[in-house]
């Protein structure tokens, strides 16, 4: 059994993940039944913020965006938005965000980190908020 952000996996458990543009939400399914589980910090929602302290260390859902003023270049949010898209479709969208988005070498829209000295696909960081 390992765990996770939303705490214990348990073997047989029916979960739903909402990945939501602002929040993200877990649901697992108890007694036949829908039921939202509450994050590290008892919250039923995180946001879908993630950032990288200057040493590195990664941040999530609410830390991450209480430091954002302090971070932006290294503080991802709106990540959604460049999922599976190519660099010139996300013009407008890049401009709205404090982060950094570049192009690839195939086209494609990455974030760039300046903490980790890294590139990362929309899904990579989206996918470190669960």
């Amino acid at each position: 059994m390992g765990l996770g952000r939303y705490g214990p996996a348990v073997s047989g458990t029916i979960l739903g993940i909402d990945p939501g543009t602002t929040n993200s939400a877990v649901a697992a399914m108890e007694g036949g039944e829908p039921t939202i589980v509450t994050n590290a910090e008892g919250q039923r929602t995180t946001p879908s913020v993630v950032a990288y302290t200057t040493n590195g260390d990664r941040l999530v859902g609410q830390i991450a965006e209480r430091q954002a003023l302090l971070n932006p270049e290294n503080t991802f949010f709106s990540v959604k938005r460049f999922t599976g898209r190519k660099m010139s479709e996300v013009d407008e969208e890049s401009k709205q965000v404090s982060h950094k988005v570049v192009r690839d070498e195939n086209g494609n829209a990455k974030l760039e980190c300046p903490a980790t000295g890294k590139q990362f696909p929309a899904e990579e960081i989206s996918a470190q908020v669960y």
